[in-house]
């Protein structure tokens, strides 16, 4: 009986072969991270444990990327305690402004093909764009991790998502993990992983395969995971990763369900207020007037998604009445779209760009709060009720492609329908 390429990565971590989805074991970590809005937690528990030696606190990132600058000085300690333990026991710091948790590792050469990756949120499913597993737990399990190495696992069972065919151009992997959630929910996944193959991911650049696997978190998966290729090989290399395993699932694995999809067919999707799973397709709500656009966060705020927004933008004026907030998932990202011209183009069309951080995407910064009754669309992850600080308005989720196109004409626009909107990545 074959494997999955999670039962195969949990397996070869916890000592042995592949494991079976139901197990438990207790599997050996690549690497770990804490975020800043759950380290207090982690800090607390290593010392109640009075842990002297902490051997794996070196393959651990501390990253202040939540409270990003600090908004009080409850969260300005926070970091304080957090630089300092990482100057005691060599734990990797990634400080204000250097960017979002799930940018900076990869891009910070921590993980690799076959890797097992833990951290303090729910969004490392990113990692799975690499052929990892990836995904998210407390503060107090990372703890854990920094004092033995080892945390513990039931092992998932997994979905397997085929993408056949190839996006048309202004539809982006965003508009695929929308449909999988209107398709099957949220938490329509909850436990599982989503193993993505098929042409369509084949055509897909890095940036984009990293939106694939964050997004899933919505879906409640625990992990998403890719097959290695040549383009991963050459990005890995590129930013100093250790040498790749990469895993494949055997042709006999087992799977708990299996999904074909016509990704040729996929018109852009927009998640509607206060529902992640209340997909429709642009074109049946294009029209509805907006007054705030905001591209970024972990799941679209790489330079690809920049990119799009740029294509559109550039050279034009977004709507009268339009607030437009561009948030950069990294430091790294925002200097290369700099160089590019791209920030120039978007902030001479009237947008304004942000450090690298997560405070726009969760309201921790107060950056970004909407008026009562206005309309958002944006590129984050989750459009919860009252997240940008204001339970009167409403919160749109599309790609970056459709936030840019929405703000350029004041409504909700298909980006295919606009000059620049069928820009493609170039792989």
């Amino acid at each position: 009986m074959g494997s999955t390429i999670a039962e195969k990565i949990l397996g070869a971590h916890a000592g042995g072969t592949a494991a079976r989805a139901g197990e438990v074991v207790v599997a050996s970590v690549d690497f770990a991270m804490v975020h800043d809005a759950r380290a207090a937690n982690a800090l607390e528990v290593i010392g109640k444990f009075g842990a002297r030696s902490l051997p794996f606190a070196a393959k651990t990132a501390f990253v202040l990327d939540h409270y990003s600058p600090p908004p009080n000085a409850e969260a300005a300690n926070t970091h304080t305690a957090m630089r300092e333990f990482a100057e005691r026991h060599g734990t990797v710091l990634y400080d204000v402004g250097d960017g979002i948790c799930h940018q900076v590792l990869p891009e910070g050469g921590h993980l690799t093909c076959g890797d097992l990756v833990a951290g303090t949120d729910t969004h490392c499913t990113t990692y799975g764009a690499f052929n990892a597993f990836g995904t998210g737990v407390e503060g107090t399990d990372v703890s854990a991790v920094m004092m033995t190495g080892r945390l513990w696992f039931r092992v998932p069972e997994t979905i397997q998502v085929e993408l056949r065919g190839e996006l048309q151009p202004g539809v982006w992997a965003k508009d695929v993990t929308l449909h999988m959630l209107g398709r099957l929910g949220a938490e329509g996944a909850n436990y599982r992983v989503l193993e993505y193959g098929g042409s369509a991911v084949g055509a897909m650049a890095i940036d984009d395969r990293m939106t694939l696997c964050n997004h899933a978190a919505e879906l409640g998966a625990k992990a998403a995971i890719l097959e290695a290729d040549a383009k991963t090989f050459a990005w890995l290399k590129a930013h100093g990763a250790r040498e790749p395993r990469p895993v494949k699932a055997d042709a006999d694995a087992i799977y708990a369900q299996r999904i074909d999809i016509d990704a040729s067919q996929l018109p852009p999707q927009v998640a509607r207020r206060h529902q992640i799973d209340d997909v429709v397709g642009v074109p049946e709500v294009k029209g509805r007037k907006i007054n705030i656009a905001l591209i970024g966060t972990c799941t679209n705020g790489r330079l690809d998604d920049i990119r799009q927004a740029a294509a559109i933008l550039k050279g034009r004026r977004i709507a009268k009445g339009v607030r437009m907030i561009v948030t950069p998932a990294s430091r790294q990202v925002y200097l290369a779209a700099a160089r590019e011209g791209l920030i120039e183009a978007l902030t001479m069309a009237g947008a304004s760009v942000e450090a690298a951080g997560c405070g726009t995407c969760v309201n921790i910064t107060g950056h970004l709060i909407s008026g009562d009754n206005e309309v958002v669309i944006s590129s984050a992850n989750r459009n919860f009720k009252g997240r940008l600080g204001n339970s009167s308005s409403e919160i749109w989720i599309g790609s970056a492609a459709t936030v840019a196109a929405s703000a350029l004409t004041g409504s909700i626009t298909d980006p295919r329908d606009v000059e620049g909107g069928q820009w493609r990545a170039v792989v």
